[in-house]
């Protein structure tokens, strides 16, 4: 399999060729897509050179083979799954900082090509082949092209047909999950014939291989969810308000950011529910870390804690919201973060982004205790009785030593590879980092005035404990294209369990 990604202003929509060069089959699949020509060619190597003439007549434009900006050349590989050790090339691509994050995004797997025309030639029409691989060549170069720049903080991130690069993958992706779907449904033999292959992030393994359109399916639903959370981010990144003064995150961009978060979550929790059960036990043991269902649960918590942390804020900023519905909103995202980390604590995340992601969640556990604990203490405080001021005592001092120990994790995971660094301070940790320390030093100073320091509660008290009000949006996988109603498949619907190679 030959990749070549070329720069050109030639205007086609795509062109699939095949046939027999200087005896040699070969087939190829040319697609446009911003400004570049995708080809993928499988040839011998003999026959690379006449198909780089043949394109070039092609097109008419002798000078093509001069404009190449990307090469990728690899042998096809046998096996149900085939794993690239961390240090066997440059496949994984990482920046070295990563900017301002308000939303943690790992860093984005990229797919591989893949040579439909080989794999599914024998077996389904030319329509078929030809638009899973115009639909997953025009994913490969988008992502290979912007996946490594793509969750750096870039305040305005413009295509140059327009637009945002975030929305077009994405779209990209969901155009392309109607078609891949027709390859799994009702059991299709097909799913089994197609090695797929995707550059790992948060695993060791630099490169997963799998044989299994369920793994396919799974990774884009990944990488979905992914480029959601990247776009919460740049929402939620302050910027200058009209007064040109204070920097600050509109209302608007909150309320979006909720939206994004719920949806984020629900493409993770069927991803958990309805994908992962479709591999077999064996194929689930050898999924990267970065696909394991701890971290597809830890993620959705994730969306689902910074959804109410972004509730919490709005709350703070209402006249209306009462300390207990507060405290209700901290203690849900207490509960969403430490589910969250529960998920990945036992998971080997050591590698680069795997390390950052468990600093991330540390941290905004313990941010989140910081926050439960100084609204607990100021609803306690409102008793009457010397048992509660003193327990409301405690609690403030449990907020701030869960402050002081969260600002800690906060420099430790910004110095973890790729590095980052904070937006400036808005909504609730803004609130927070006043309020906490002048209420703890306040409270604690009025009750011991008031009651000997031996009566003071030295224990924090116990959290209540409230159900997740946010949930996951209800995601279903799209209907299978039409394109596949009038489908022939060739060699049946045969039992997977029947299929060499594939157990």
């Amino acid at each position: 399999m030959l990749t070549l990604h070329v720069k050109s202003d030639l205007q086609f929509e795509g062109v699939f060729v095949s046939g027999n060069l200087s005896k040699s089959q070969f087939s190829l699949v040319l697609n446009r897509f911003d400004g570049f020509l995708c080809f993928q060619l499988t040839a011998s190597a003999s026959t690379v050179l006449l198909m780089l003439l043949l394109v070039s007549d092609l097109f008419g434009d002798p000078l093509l083979t001069r404009h190449l900006v990307d090469i990728d050349s690899k042998p096809a590989r046998m096996g149900c799954v085939v794993s690239t050790p961390k240090d066997s090339g440059g496949n994984r691509r990482r920046p070295g900082s990563i900017g301002e994050v308000s939303v943690y995004v790992p860093g984005l797997r990229i797919p591989k090509p893949v040579d439909f025309a080989q794999s599914l030639g024998d077996y389904l029409s030319k329509n078929i082949v030809e638009r899973l691989s115009a639909h997953r060549t025009r994913i490969v170069v988008m992502a290979g092209q912007e996946g490594p720049t793509i969750t750096r903080t870039k305040r305005k991130s413009i295509t140059q047909h327009g637009g945002s690069t975030l929305a077009d993958l994405l779209q990209a992706l969901e155009d392309y999950l109607p078609v891949l779907l027709g390859l799994v449904k009702d059991g299709n033999h097909l799913q089994y014939k197609i090695q797929f292959a995707w550059v790992n992030q948060e695993d060791e393994k630099e490169e997963t291989t799998m044989s299994n359109a369920w793994y396919e399916v799974l990774s884009v639903l990944q990488l979905m969810a992914t480029l959601l959370l990247s776009q919460a981010n740049l929402l939620l990144l302050p910027r200058s308000s009209t007064d040109g003064h204070q920097l600050k995150v509109s209302e608007e961009n909150r309320r979006a950011s909720v939206d994004i978060f719920l949806k984020a979550a629900g493409y993770l929790d069927c991803a958990v529910r309805h994908v992962l059960p479709q591999l077999p036990a064996e194929l689930r043991r050898n999924l990267p870390v970065d696909l394991a269902e701890g971290v597809l649960r830890a993620l959705c918590l994730q969306a689902l804690g910074q959804g109410v942390d972004i509730q919490l804020g709005m709350a703070i900023d209402s006249t209306k919201a009462t300390l207990a519905v507060k405290r209700r909103l901290a203690c849900e995202m207490v509960k969403c973060w430490q589910q969250a980390q529960d998920n990945i604590m036992n998971l080997p995340l050591a590698n680069g982004w795997g390390e950052k992601h468990c600093l991330f969640v540390k941290w905004k556990y313990v941010e989140a205790k910081a926050a439960a604990y100084y609204y607990h203490g100021l609803i306690l405080d409102e008793g009457n009785t010397e048992k509660s001021h003193g327990m409301a005592v405690a609690a403030l001092q449990a907020a701030d030593e869960y402050f002081k120990e969260s600002k800690k994790l906060c420099e430790a995971f910004n110095g973890a590879l790729p590095l980052s660094r904070n937006p400036p301070l808005w909504g609730t940790m803004k609130y927070l980092s006043e309020k906490i320390p002048k209420d703890t030093s306040s409270k604690v100073r009025i009750n011991r005035d008031l009651y000997s320091y031996e009566r003071i509660v030295k224990t924090a008290p116990t959290l209540p404990d409230f159900s997740l009000a946010l949930k996951p949006d209800e995601y279903q996988l799209p209907p299978v294209d039409s394109s596949w109603r009038t489908e022939n498949i060739k060699g049946g619907q045969t039992d997977p369990h029947n299929l060499k190679g594939d157990k």
